[in-house]
């Protein structure tokens, strides 16, 4: 048995915020009071000047198994999110072979149960993400996949979009969309403006994004899906979602640590790593996702987190492939840039890391009660942590070198410690 002692609740679900203990025996909670006594027999943990969270679930990573397990594979991916904080994954599709068949899901969802945490998987929305057809959307439920996403490709065709809107309403499954319209697009990555010049590239316009997440706010008005729009980089985007809410879309708009901290200038200083899809915007941008998450209208935050080797990211920068990793600095982003810059409470950066997300895929996750799963974080707020090496295999992030508060102490995922900052 654990015994948690001398850590400040915080559940987002039931508002609980106050210094309790926690009786943690087999998988599940037992008791959640003020004192508990030690015994011999209890493991205790000291959570003295720590906050003690639900484990952290992200809605949108990618483990490159199978077919790029050079950058990451499930249980290393794992490892890295055991180190963030991190409970349950939703891994991305577009693997090698593409998950749009049953074979390779179960595949990857076998292979998860072996992995240190809950890791879950989507299947894509269409055949070999062509955004053509449909892929057996009601098969592939049965086999395991919790919701559907051609992350990594736009879905061009409205039609499709349409179908896959219905389909998925019919069978109560969300969808996640990848919102970048190619044909605007010269070079990817890097965005239209100032900074693409230096590189003497033509870079990502925002409206690539933004003509299609109006698109996909009007089907999803008109359709009633679940509708998940994908790392939101730009101001009206932002609007564009704001406004489909209130014309009573069932949409949620999801942000990543790496927009909400940094702008298109991190790439004078660090290149290929601040390469991503959809790139880093303007400071106006970057001040409207923290605006979005203020509000609400920005529910979710998902780190994206996207590993490539070493070689891949120091090639020239047209050549770079996209993406960060991000689940070992997603929390302390957070609370660095979100919570003690005064933008968000603690209380409402785990909602959106937390009970949102499980919501949203339906999960019976993100929140601390006797009698649940126990899945927990614990972590000191107002201890500062330099970022200086990654459990992923790959280590492709702006962040490295740099100081965050924050430091994640303990990982607990169904009553056994998966991450200790002692261990380390």
């Amino acid at each position: 048995m654990i015994l948690i002692k001398n850590g400040k609740i915080i559940d987002p679900l039931s508002k609980l915020q106050n210094y309790m203990d926690i009786l943690i025996q087999g998988e599940k909670i037992v008791k959640i009071e003020e004192h508990i006594e030690e015994k011999d027999e209890f493991t205790v943990i000291n959570a003295e000047d720590c906050i003690v969270a639900p484990g952290l679930i992200d809605i949108h990573v990618h483990f490159r198994d199978p077919g790029f397990t050079y950058k990451e594979d499930i249980y290393s991916g794992a490892e890295s999110a055991a180190k963030g904080g991190y409970t349950t994954v939703i891994c991305m599709a577009n693997t090698d072979p593409i998950v749009d068949n049953i074979e390779t899901l179960e595949y990857i969802l076998n292979k998860g149960k072996k992995a240190k945490i809950e890791v879950l998987q989507v299947a894509t929305i269409t055949e070999g993400l062509k955004g053509e057809k449909l892929t057996p959307m009601e098969e592939l439920k049965k086999a395991g996949a919790v919701g559907f996403s051609d992350d990594g490709k736009p879905i061009m065709n409205a039609k499709v979009v349409m179908e896959a809107m219905t389909k998925a309403k019919a069978l109560n499954m969300p969808l996640s969309f990848h919102e970048e319209d190619s044909s605007l697009i010269k070079e990817n990555g890097v965005n239209m403006g100032e900074v693409a010049k230096h590189f003497n590239l033509s870079g990502s316009p925002r409206e690539a994004e933004e003509v299609l997440v109006a698109r996909d706010a009007v089907l999803a008005i008109s359709t009633g899906a679940k509708t998940n729009i994908q790392h939101i980089s730009s101001k009206l985007s932002v609007e564009i979602i704001k406004w489909a809410k209130n014309m009573g879309a069932n949409i949620v708009g999801e942000v990543t640590p790496h927009h909400f901290s940094l702008t298109e200038k991190s790439l004078l200083e660090h290149k290929g790593n601040a390469k991503m899809n959809p790139p880093l915007r303007e400071e106006e941008d970057r001040i409207a996702l923290i605006q979005g998450l203020k509000d609400g209208v920005l529910e979710i935050i998902a780190t994206d987190h996207a590993p490539h080797s070493n070689e891949e990211k120091s090639k020239e920068l047209n050549s770079v492939p996209s993406g960060i990793v991000g689940l070992e600095t997603a929390l302390a982003l957070g609370i660095t840039n979100l919570v003690r810059t005064g933008h968000l409470s603690y209380i409402k950066l785990l909602e959106k890391m937390t009970i949102n997300p499980a919501k949203f895929y339906g999960l019976d996750r993100g929140y601390i009660k006797e009698g649940h799963r126990a899945d927990i974080v614990i972590f000191n707020p107002e201890e500062k942590w330099k970022v200086e090496e990654f459990l992923s295999k790959s280590s492709n992030s702006p962040f490295l070198g740099k100081e965050f508060y924050g430091k994640i102490k303990n990982t607990i995922y169904k009553g056994q410690v998966v991450y200790s900052s002692n261990k380390q």
